[in-house]
């Protein structure tokens, strides 16, 4: 699906300021040749479990699954605050130029994963957290 899919509820509930932002990037993006994909978007907190639940059994543990997934109740894909995007071309392409859309990568181990950073616009984007559990928003 594209930033375009209004009828596909992983886009239709994002943030309407981040869908604005990943919209205006994705049309400038276009002229260079790059389409972006949505890989994950909005999820109910129910979806957002079951990635957790499949995360705990592949990581072996909650402690290491909380570096890839959140829980429900901490899940900025599940406010709507966070979009996982896709191919690599366009995260290569957000990664140079998604400070000017206020579109900011968060997690150095998650290059597809982007929040709306107003600032990022006049001062870039702040520095990465390592991961997840480097993220004091995601701390139980």
């Amino acid at each position: 699906m594209t930033v375009f899919d209004d009828e596909i509820p992983a886009v239709a509930n994002l943030d309407p300021d981040l869908l604005g932002a990943l919209r205006h990037a994705a049309t400038d993006a276009a002229d260079d040749g790059v389409e972006f994909f949505v890989n994950s978007g909005w999820r109910s907190p129910q979806y957002q479990e079951q990635l957790r639940q499949k995360a705990v059994s592949e990581y072996g543990s909650a402690e290491e699954a909380a570096r890839w997934v959140a829980t429900a109740d901490k899940s900025l894909h599940v406010s709507g605050d966070a979009v996982d995007i896709g191919p690599a071309n366009a995260t290569a392409w957000l990664s140079q130029h998604g400070a000017e859309y206020g579109l900011c990568q968060i997690y150095s181990n998650e290059s597809w994963h982007y929040e709306l950073r107003p600032k990022a616009v006049d001062r870039g984007c702040p520095r990465r957290y390592a991961d997840p559990t480097h993220d004091p928003r995601m701390r139980q």
